[in-house]
């Protein structure tokens, strides 16, 4: 019989919203055996030998740490695993014969990559019958004589921290009485079990439960009945997210439940997310966390793996060719996660045995089959266990092991006791019956994913021990794009909601910001009470990290949630924001003003105010007027969060082209002033003016500046006007006063800085090409808007045929040119009443990062009817010679190969795109597109590359959703394009191999995504402000502040935070190890410049010491640990220790030297002193 569920199209058969339920993680230790099989495992992997040296090398190490005082973690051997030579290694997992595919990084070997699943696979969508997406699945009966199936069902409800309701709602309907149900069940039979996995509510949940409800769940966590798994704040997106969030809303999650529960999880279950990204394999591993599930992968892929029993296998990174990030991972077969596609490949049998949905009881829906659910007795037992156990051991055929996963819940399920207790009585029934007859040598029972996972390892390791052991292949690459049936491809919510994806990325920058301003302010200030800054500001801080967690949701970040649910998403975001602009200004005035005990002065920290503000959550944010009057002085200070030295030109918004910009020491900056234009369809002048110089902004630091009017031209120069060339205007248009305007007719415009010459299009705006100075090559990049017509909604992608130009000749073309900056503004003329996007390309001058790519800003404004159920992109034609095929990022941590194919359509053809894209020929020759939002992708030309920019469609798409996206607001988008030749031979992996960026590509893109937070001081009298200016900058509070030692510029300072914020209010003694640190080491293409455009150096050519981090602190102790600051053994993580400590003429020193690998990412938990 048909699978209904595909028929109707729902996103699961249960996105209506019903009841459902909770679970925590089991704390239990290794029993004594598998402790001692692992260490004896250990010892014959590596030799006795090999295992002596090592430990005799940890006993040096160990004491040489201990007598220069410096905190060394030795792993323990006994307690842990050791993964990197796990059972469920392949032979050969060692090898690391790979190309090389970056600096000092070798591709790694695999059994299977994505791309050759890819390739092999014909995409016919063949109807397998019952299982619709599979085949007439069948056993012998003989596969069981030698060791009986042992399956394990697994209880859970998936709870959506927002969806068709608010997470609040949800929690008041629905997810509070599941929790209390749960807690209650269990408690009735130890037989009993449960997973949880979202944080979020249970946190809201311990809020209202009663002490008893609170010991229950403890007490059901300890003896192994509830598991937690995962147990981030939320279940993240994995397609649009940045790994900066992911860590944040785990580590969010996994701390509160240290904290809490008592309990560190060790599985992840990722059953929703719409496509699975590597680098949520790589950061799970780097978390401590030993298996994963997931669940949303191509339907055709799911197949492809179950016909060769390779569902479960060992997720590995390319690039890890030492294979130290290994995480086994367990991949679901079936079309959901519901129980009638679970239990088995026969959906009208499981649905049978979902008793919720048995006729008079509940409000679930019947089974769509026919066949309902019928109370199990002692009439029909046999019966019913038969056919259930059919169903299980068909499942277990798909895998290479006699033990069997079987989950048994969906959203919102297990909200009554009614329901529990039809589900749990019921099946206990079955499970008695089939474990009391040897003859169906089978032993089922409830499980937790623990259980599952530790069954399967004692099978695998019984079996290895007799030489039967199955071989569990290694694969590399992710599972984009998602299609759970034909044509349906989930790439649509790559770019919908835009507009609050770009809030989502602001978001997440500013609070990186303000964690960073929250710990110097605390080192620096001494803060000792509650009271005192910045404490103040702990429990803002704590709800900014859980907003930008719970934003991170798999319909939060995905744009996939009702209009009323994604306005409280805005809003907690926006009040978060807000808040953090705030901390961060009165940081600055903090900073900047402590007394000579170090202790900050209350009446400072209101001096400054941000220099951008938003007034609501659905508006874009808008720069504040500086009136710059005679005499006196507005001060502005900008913060630099990124580690190494910023030169870029600044943008402030003044009232008057008579201004002038002077620099700490009171000297004259050469700057440009001109007209600040309207947003929208029509540029319009505002009547205000675009300030711009350029600034140098040490690493993580401090500049000041000093705006001022320039009627005093012997004080200060006045900004130079820029000279403005208007190209197809009408007989309206006004010149801006005090500026002069040249009316041009010429075809082209060409602007130009000192490294690159683009020409457009006097027609249409459009850019054209774009001419190296350094070597004089052109590149043919020819700029086009498009919009597709679209059957989509919300998660799908439906175009219907190519996309179109919109662009018409003669649109109006601003071109601005200074100093400064150099501009093309185009309004293109479109077939609709008004242009759905406006463009500003921009270059600036100096000899910067900043200066080496392009801007390109659009401002898309996709509102009113006449734009329903269309798709706009922005489309670059280029000469570049890429075969269709193409490079996208991972989660802004790694990048990975995409190839556009003819057997799928153009929907299939789109990746998702957080952060950055670009094409490459043979030549070497590269075009890379950096972002500062999530849109989606593709390259469905030879040189071709288009990225979506805005959707607006009026369907719903059959998802569940049962509405449109129509809440379209206007939004700007942000790329930098940068065009690249290589200085060397080009690295050549294999055919599934990623490219990496360049050096410049990785500082250009974390530029774009961590821009200077400019903060304005009150308007002061000139000449008091100068004499208090130098008094201050005698005292290193004003001016150039660094607050680190410059980085190696491949090596990005991820986070710099204290850990619990609001364990620290009132606590007299702070825990010692309250900081933490995460670092990352860049992967990078040495084909290309080496330098990263400028003259930056890399850790390879010097050593970088954690102790000289700090500049005015002393750190006093430091640990490494896992990503989300639970386990301090680095080893049994799978790193190479990267605490080195050095000696110089045999006397200990404190210096720790960081051997990081590339593409790594490192945590270290640490205290501080003050140096006085």
């Amino acid at each position: 019989m048909g699978d209904s569920s595909l028929l109707t199209g729902r996103r699961l058969p249960s996105k209506v919203p019903i009841a459902g339920s909770h679970a925590s993680v089991s704390r239990t230790k290794p029993k004594g055996r598998r402790r001692r099989i692992e260490l004896r495992q250990f010892l014959c992997n590596c030799g006795v030998k090999t295992a002596t040296f090592l430990l005799i090398a940890f006993l040096v190490v160990g004491l040489d740490w201990w007598f220069a005082g410096v905190a060394f973690p030795l792993p323990n051997l006994l307690d842990k695993p050791l993964l990197t030579e796990s059972i469920f290694s392949r032979a050969a997992s060692r090898v690391t014969s790979g190309k090389q595919i970056g600096f000092d990084l070798k591709e790694a070997l695999v059994d299977l990559t994505t791309k050759t699943l890819y390739d092999s696979i014909a995409f016919e969508d063949k109807d397998g019958g019952a299982w619709k997406q599979g085949w007439d699945v069948q056993y012998k009966g003989n596969e069981w004589d030698k060791e009986r199936l042992k399956v394990f069902v697994v209880p859970h409800s998936h709870n959506d921290p927002g969806w068709l309701r608010t997470v609040e709602e949800y929690y008041q309907e629905r997810t509070r009485h599941i929790l209390s149900t749960i807690v209650k069940s269990l408690s009735k039979d130890s037989r009993r079990k449960f997973i949880w996995e979202e944080v979020s509510y249970l946190e809201r949940w311990w809020e209202d439960a009663s002490l008893k409800e609170k010991n229950d769940f403890i007490r059901l966590v300890r003896n192994g009945q509830l598991e937690i798994v995962g147990g981030g704040w939320v279940m993240n997106d994995e397609a649009n997210s940045h790994y900066f969030a992911i860590i944040e809303q785990m580590m969010e999650g996994n701390l509160w439940l240290l904290d809490t529960v008592g309990v560190v999880p060790k599985n992840a279950w990722a059953i929703d997310p719409f496509g699975h990204s590597a680098t949520m394999a790589y950061l799970l591993q780097r978390m401590g966390f030993k298996n994963m599930l997931i669940q949303r992968t191509h339907y055709e892929v799911k197949k492809a793996l179950a016909l060769e029993q390779n569902l479960e296998f060992i997720w590995r990174q390319s690039w890890d060719s030492e294979n130290s990030s290994d995480i086994f991972c367990h991949m679901m077969p079936f079309y959901s996660y519901d129980v009638p596609h679970t239990c088995g490949p026969e959906p009208a049998v499981c649905c049978q045995f979902d008793y919720w949905r048995m006729p008079g009881h509940g409000s679930f829906s019947r089974c769509p089959w026919g066949f309902n659910p019928v109370e199990t007795t002692a009439d029909n037992v046999r019966e019913r266990a038969t056919k259930l156990l059919d169903q299980y051991r068909k499942k277990s055929t798909l895998y290479k092991s006699n033990t069997l996963l079987v989950p048994l819940g969906d959203d919102f399920r297990y909200g009554s006791l009614e329901e529990a207790e039809l589900q749990f009585r019921n099946y206990q029934a079955l499970f008695d019956y089939i474990n009391s007859r040897s003859e169906l040598k089978s032993q089922i029972q409830f499980g937790t994913l623990e259980d599952y996972f530790s069954a399967l390892r004692d099978e695998v390791e019984h079996d290895h021990n007799r030489h039967e052991a199955p071989r569990f292949p290694s694969l590399s690459g992710d599972f984009f794009t998602y299609a759970d049936r034909v044509q349906h491809y989930w790439s649509g919510y790559y770019v919908s909601r835009p507009f609050y994806k770009a809030i989502d990325r602001v978001l997440e920058e500013s609070l990186r910001a303000a964690d960073i301003l929250f710990f110097l302010s605390h080192s620096y200030c001494q803060a000792n009470d509650y009271q005192s800054f910045p404490l103040s500001f702990s429990k803002q801080l704590v709800a900014a990290r859980r907003n930008l967690a719970l934003f991170q949701h798999h319909d939060g970040v995905t744009g996939t949630a009702r209009d009323h649910v994604v306005v409280d998403y805005g809003t907690r975001m926006h009040k978060s924001l807000s808040e953090l602009q705030s901390f961060m200004a009165a940081s600055v005035g903090a900073l900047s003003n402590r007394n000579s005990t170090g202790i900050c002065d209350a009446d400072q920290i209101s001096l400054f105010e941000p220099e951008q503000t938003r007034s609501r959550h659905d508006i874009l944010a808008s720069k504040k007027l500086v009136e710059a009057v005679n005499g006196k002085a507005i001060k502005v200070v900008l913060f630099n969060s990124l580690e190494e030295n910023l030169e870029q030109v600044i943008t402030i918004l003044v009232n008057t082209p008579a201004t002038c910009v002077l620099d700490s020491d009171w000297a004259s900056v050469s700057s440009q002033v001109s007209p600040d234009w309207t947003q929208g369809t029509n540029y319009l002048v505002t009547g205000m003016h675009r300030l711009q110089w350029q600034a140098s902004i040490p690493p993580m630091g401090f500049q000041t500046y000093f705006i001022t009017s320039s009627e005093n031209k012997t004080f200060c120069n006045q900004a130079v006007l820029a000279n403005l060339k208007i190209f197809n205007a009408g007989k309206d248009f006004i010149c801006p006063p005090s500026y002069v305007c040249s009316f041009e007719t010429q075809k082209t415009i060409r602007i130009s800085n000192k490294h690159q010459t683009l020409t457009f299009s006097s027609r249409s705006g459009m850019l054209q090409d774009l001419k190296s100075h350094k070597d004089g090559s052109h590149t043919n990049l020819v700029e086009d808007l498009c919009l597709y017509s679209s059957e989509g909604g919300a998660y799908l992608f439906l175009p219907q045929g190519q996309a179109t130009s919109i662009i018409d000749s003669d649109g109006l073309v601003l071109v601005t040119e200074g100093p400064m900056m150099h501009e093309v503004s185009s309004i293109p003329n479109t077939p609709y009443g008004h242009t759905p996007v406006t463009r500003r390309a921009r270059l600036f001058a100096g000899d910067s990062v900043q200066s080496l790519s392009v801007e390109m800003e659009y401002h898309v404004e996709l509102l009113g009817n006449a734009f329903n159920n269309k798709e706009i992109i922005t489309r670059f034609k280029t000469d570049i010679n890429s075969e269709k095929v193409f490079y996208s990022d991972l989660n802004g941590f790694q990048t990975i190969r995409r190839e556009t194919y003819d057997k799928i359509p153009l929907q299939g053809n789109y990746y998702p795109m957080p952060l950055l894209a670009f094409l490459q020929d043979p030549d070497g020759r590269r075009f890379s597109v950096h972002s500062r939002q999530a849109v989606g992708v593709a390259s469905l030309k030879n040189g071709y590359l288009e990225m979506m920019l805005d959707r607006r469609l009026t369907r719903d798409d059959g998802r569940g959703l049962e509405q449109g996206v129509v809440d379209n607001h206007p939004t700007n988008v942000v790329f930098h394009l940068l065009i690249e030749s290589n200085i060397t031979y080009l690295l050549t992996g294999s055919s599934s191999a990623p490219r990496l960026p360049s050096l410049l590509s990785h500082r250009v893109g974390a530029q774009l995504n961590y821009p200077v937070h400019a903060f304005l001081g009150k308007p002061e009298q000139l000449f008091h402000m100068k004499a208090e200016t130098k008094n201050l900058i005698a005292n290193l509070k004003v001016g150039s502040v660094s607050f680190i030692s410059s980085f190696p510029c491949d090596l990005h300072l991820v986070s710099l935070k204290i850990l619990r914020p609001l364990s620290i209010l009132g606590a007299v003694t702070p825990k010692k190890l309250q900081f933490g640190l995460l670092l990352q080491r860049r992967g990078w293409d040495p084909s290309y410049c080496r330098k990263g455009g400028t003259n930056c150096k890399t850790v390879a050519n010097g050593s970088f010491n954690l102790f000289d981090l700090l500049t005015g602190l002393t750190i006093s102790e430091i640990r490494n640990t896992s990503l989300n600051f639970l386990h301090e053994d680095a080893l049994a993580l799978g790193y190479i220790e990267q605490l080195h400590r050095k000696q110089t003429a045999g006397i200990s020193k404190r210096k720790v030297v960081i051997n990081l690998k590339p593409m790594e990412i490192q945590a270290f938990k640490f205290a501080v002193e003050l140096v006085r």
